[in-house]
């Protein structure tokens, strides 16, 4: 695609982000008709999401200018009678760029200036306990402990690393025990679960001199960033999600098809970028989580779940049924901050208050679990407009910031709603068709019929749809179906 620089002649500007496979289509098509293009990645360029809004009353991507005539989006390409597409091409090849053609980057925003950052192999400031950990995993006081009739592996008392300090390390007992809870605060080591202790406290003449501890890599369970000590010291949160969210974005959009259309899984699996992404994760078990806000909160799990999706499909292959599907959402997970949080924990635990999801019986978190305190206070429920989007057209935006949050979540909603797989109006039968995503959420919609779709009005863009609802509920009565979700997988394997 082409560099931004000034031009008389005429050009296709192309408004996209990266890892949007409908972009990808739509730059495919443009790209076998011989003109110009000018691919402005509008995630990178942000500045320009409002003006592409104003010049074209849509909050999705791609949209596709020749000249200053907007054609719209991928679909509205794809449609173009051969004759019309022939028009615009004539139009690009021979006719001057006029002077209100959209808009690209100023040119010292360069299309290049973040490209890269996360392309080389991660490095971080090697935390000051994790030398003693390596040291530790290696001596010989990790082993079998039995505790009445069960027998916990890879398991050590408190009084024996205790022991272990002063007699290895030289600490005096004091120095020690301070150790052994610097080590419980900063996530390297957990306590055995109904083995003595369990208040995250450690010390001399306390019951934790007998309680059973671990280290966290080698507390069973699922985990895809498990099995490894992580041995930086903690990165902030929201930096984190960001690196690991671009990363396996960019790595999504490299094994994209040239239509758009599938993903080769098992290339990104072998791409030496997934394993500087894999290291990445790893870095999630110790991060900090309680002290995010509200904001934080939403930007980091949502970008987490996104990523950890595309993990479980490189690792475990897309879900293909219904029982592989309430498999793959509660079985695949991440260790963050000491805990595992599966995608439903993430989404139904974390980001929608703590509710029951599809067919759950139960909340996620129980009144006891330490993960309920990273729960939100109440559902949002733009974020089932953020969460992993595969509509034909997507919002402008792919990471998540907590500068703007929620400006951001109203975007993705918008974009979600312009598509036809998102809302359709009847105007003539009175009926709204909407998304799946609204039945299997209701609760988070207002509950009902009217406040849903009071919810759906107040969060669509000015157009021309809009105002075919609105005529369609001011006359009463409406009727409201939801559309067939479509599950296919993009895997072209």
């Amino acid at each position: 695609m082409g560099e931004f620089e000034s031009s008389p002649m005429g050009r296709v500007t192309v408004y996209s982000i990266q890892g949007c496979p409908h972009c990808v289509q739509a730059k495919a098509t443009l790209g076998r008709l011989g003109v110009p293009v000018c691919d402005v990645d509008v995630g990178r360029h942000p500045e320009l999401r409002a003006r592409v809004k104003e010049l074209t009353g849509r909050s999705t991507v791609p949209q596709i200018f020749f000249n200053n005539i907007h054609v719209g989006g991928n679909d509205d390409l794809q449609k173009l009678a051969p004759e019309e597409l022939q028009r615009l091409v004539n139009l690009v090849k021979e006719e001057p760029l006029p002077a209100d053609a959209p808009p690209l980057p100023e040119e010292n925003q360069s299309e290049d200036s973040t490209a890269g950052e996360t392309d080389g192999e991660f490095k971080c400031e090697r935390d000051e306990l994790a030398d003693l950990v390596e040291d530790f995993k290696h001596g010989t006081v990790i082993g079998s402990h039995r505790r009445g009739l069960t027998l916990y592996k890879k398991s050590f008392s408190g009084d024996q690393l205790v022991d272990w300090l002063h007699k290895e390390k030289g600490m005096a007992r004091a120095e020690a025990c301070n150790t052994g809870q610097a080590l419980l605060q900063k996530k390297y080591m957990v306590s055995v679960r109904g083995c003595g202790q369990q208040d995250g406290s450690f010390g001399e003449g306390k019951d934790t001199m007998d309680t059973l501890y671990r280290l966290l890599e080698h507390d069973p369970h699922s985990a895809l960033n498990a099995g490894q000590t992580a041995a930086c010291s903690p990165i902030q949160a929201a930096e984190l999600s960001l690196l690991l969210r671009e990363l396996i974005l960019k790595l999504f959009s490299e094994h994209l098809s040239a239509d758009g259309k599938s993903v080769d899984y098992k290339g990104m699996s072998v791409n030496p970028a997934f394993e500087r992404y894999s290291e990445l994760a790893i870095q999630l078990q110790r991060v900090e989580l309680l002290s995010l806000s509200r904001e934080e909160k939403l930007a980091f799990f949502i970008n987490i779940y996104n990523a950890l999706v595309i993990h479980g499909y490189l690792r475990l292959g897309a879900p293909t049924n219904m029982w592989q599907r309430y498999r793959f959402f509660n079985y695949v997970s991440y260790l963050i901050g000491g805990e595992v949080f599966t995608l439903q924990d993430i989404e139904n635990g974390v980001l929608r208050g703590n509710r029951k999801g599809v067919a759950q019986l139960l909340k996620p978190f129980s009144k006891k679990d330490p993960r309920l305190q990273v729960a939100l206070p109440d559902a949002e429920p733009l974020i089932h407009f953020a969460l992993n989007c595969g509509a034909k057209g997507c919002p402008p935006i792919k990471t998540y910031t907590p500068q703007d949050i929620d400006s951001q979540l109203r975007i993705a909603a918008e974009a979600f709603l312009e598509n036809d797989d998102g809302c359709m109006v009847d105007s003539g039968k009175g009926e709204v068709r909407l998304s799946q995503i609204f039945k299997w959420y209701k609760a988070d919609f207002g509950g009902t019929d009217e406040k849903l779709l009071k919810w759906v009005v107040e969060h669509m863009g000015d157009s021309p749809k809009k105002t075919s609802l609105q005529g369609v509920l001011s006359a009463g009565k409406t009727k409201v179906s939801f559309l067939p979700y479509d599950w296919s997988s993009n895997s072209s394997h």
